[in-house]
């Protein structure tokens, strides 16, 4: 008897760690997710990572964040090697470079079903789609309403030109600039002209381009907007905001934070409304996506784990904690978005309904960030002076011909 419970102990010792094992060899697929500067978030994404592996028993989720300043040089790193993470966070400036050399998987468009169509379409390469969304930032305009009310304008400008024709009147009232436009920082001469319809670099030398030009350089000689347009940042621009001296100030909707604590006499005259349009008529924005390494081992569940993290529940409950839009169209649908009892979910609530209203896009190209500094240089020396509008637009298009498609 004392010999066979022996037996029978170990049968069942056996039987038992056997079943670990096959347990165990049943979780041993893993998903590589990178995502960009999330660190703050990481209660949020561990949550969604442990809710998601409970129901994908099979699976797991390693999770790595990565640097805003590390993210493009380890990506294009790591996607040209035969074992790449499974899922990328990326912008789409760069994950079209990357659709460009070849080194992302292409995603079924029905995949992407639940998006915003107009950000879907933004994001597609060649009519085809290598990424998908997560969220969206798009700007609105803030403005001083004291200031303004003492400008003696009745109506406020929605467009570029309109602001541009009440800019004299503004300042000569209120002793405060309409605004400060900072058209030498990254990507944002860029954005504007793509709201007068220039989405094809041989466009930068036409009519409507050299409208926009002209129409900058003419506010800076007659001191229109301040003198520092030519080299200032968005946050040196807020800071004059903060200080009174401009009326308009075009920015995300967490800047009304920063308003409120550094300048609370300011942010007690502060509203907000849409950006600024151009003849199009479209909103600019930025987005933040992902994209799956064509090399990647886990390709459908990392696309499966994409979609559980950008799902509507998901995405809103991020949106609850920062100041992100969401990209996902059921979302958009909540009351989040849809409330506007406050300035902050006025904002948020403008931000929302201009992704309906984004299209056309500026065509992203390789080498980007190189074409927006040439533009930015070519502002300069317009505004400046240094060359005529129209000279200076064809050297522009000479110079960038090897860029363009």
């Amino acid at each position: 008897m004392k010999r066979f419970l022996t037996l029978f102990i170990i049968t069942v010792l056996i039987v038992g760690l056997t079943a670990c094992s096959v347990r165990n060899n049943a979780i041993q697929k893993e998903v590589t997710v990178w995502t960009l500067q999330m660190g703050d978030f990481s209660d949020y994404m561990y949550k969604i990572i442990r809710e998601y592996e409970k129901e994908h028993p099979n699976l797991h989720i390693k999770w790595v964040d990565v640097p805003f300043s590390e993210g493009e040089k380890r990506t294009l790193a790591a996607v040209m090697t035969d074992n790449p993470p499974d899922l990328i966070n990326l912008n789409p400036d760069f994950s079209a470079l990357l659709a460009q050399k070849g080194t992302l998987e292409e995603i079924n468009p029905e995949s992407v079903a639940d998006f915003n169509p107009e950000i879907v379409k933004a994001l597609m390469y060649n009519d085809k789609l290598y990424s998908i969304p997560w969220y969206a930032t798009s700007a609105v305009t803030i403005y001083n309403k004291d200031l303004f009310s003492k400008s003696g304008v009745i109506r406020l400008p929605k467009t570029y030109k309109e602001l541009a024709s009440v800019a004299e009147k503004i300042k000569a009232n209120s002793g405060a600039y309409a605004y400060l436009p900072t058209i030498t920082e990254n990507d944002t001469m860029m954005k504007i002209l793509n709201k007068y319809g220039i989405t094809e670099l041989a466009q930068l030398n036409s009519k409507e381009s050299a409208d926009v030009f002209n129409m900058f350089k003419t506010l800076y000689e007659k001191d229109l907007i301040p003198p520092e347009t030519i080299t200032m940042t968005h946050r040196e621009a807020l800071e004059q905001y903060m200080a009174g001296k401009i009326i308009f100030y075009q920015g995300g909707s967490n800047f009304l934070n920063m308003i409120r604590e550094n300048a609370p006499s300011v942010y007690e005259q502060t509203d907000v409304m849409e950006q600024f349009r151009g003849p199009v008529g479209q909103y600019d924005l930025s987005v933040m996506n992902f994209v799956i390494p064509k090399r990647a081992k886990m390709k459908k569940e990392a696309l499966d784990f994409c979609l559980y993290l950008t799902n509507a529940k998901n995405q809103l409950e991020l949106a609850k904690m920062t100041n992100i839009i969401a990209t996902n169209s059921e979302t958009l649908k909540d009351r989040f978005y849809n409330d506007e009892t406050d300035m902050m979910s006025k904002a948020r609530s403008i931000s929302a309904k201009q992704l309906n209203h984004i299209y056309p896009q500026m065509k992203q190209r390789r080498g980007q960030k190189e074409i927006n500094t040439a533009v930015n240089s070519t502002i300069q020396s317009v505004l400046l002076n240094k060359q005529s509008t129209n000279y200076a637009l064809d050297e522009l298009v000479k110079s960038l011909s090897n860029f363009d498609e």
